[in-house]
């Protein structure tokens, strides 16, 4: 499991969907997308590089490595989490709960994930979880949405 700030995760996160979006990531449409300086960018991208998570030389594309993209993908999943939970169960509007899931996301803890994974699928009946889901887990069998999505 790789140890790196929430903010650096935020960067990460970015990088996966611009690569899904575009096909390709550069510090440019990083920066854009997240509204901050090529500098920032840079410096994320060069820990993100120490940590293995991902491929880049000097003014070329960056590439997500299988373990950056794995992170990026749990990521995406914490964040889809509280999501159905203020939308779905709490009955926020989706914007708000767009906006409150992005906050809360950057300072949720995993365990606390998954135990909010657990209630809101119980709680949307959309399977049982009683399988000790782990958000860390690459694949967890008794989760239906896990296994659907291939």
């Amino acid at each position: 499991m790789y140890m790196i700030s929430k903010s650096l995760e935020e960067y990460l996160k970015t990088m996966y969907v611009l690569n899904k979006q575009n096909g390709r990531v550069r510090v440019t449409d990083i920066a854009e997308k997240m509204n901050c300086t090529k500098a920032s960018v840079n410096k994320a991208v060069h820990n993100l590089k120490d940590n293995g998570l991902l491929n880049y030389e000097a003014y070329g594309t960056i590439e997500l490595t299988q373990n950056g993209e794995n992170l990026a993908k749990k990521i995406l999943e914490a964040y889809d989490i509280v999501y159905l939970f203020l939308k779905d169960v709490l009955n926020l509007d989706a914007a708000n709960a767009q906006k409150e899931a992005e906050k809360i996301k950057t300072v949720i803890a995993d365990d606390t994930i998954n135990k909010l994974a657990k209630y809101v699928h119980k709680v949307l009946d959309l399977n049982e979880l009683d399988c000790d889901f782990d958000i860390n887990k690459e694949k967890c069998r008794c989760c239906v949405r896990r296994t659907n999505k291939k």
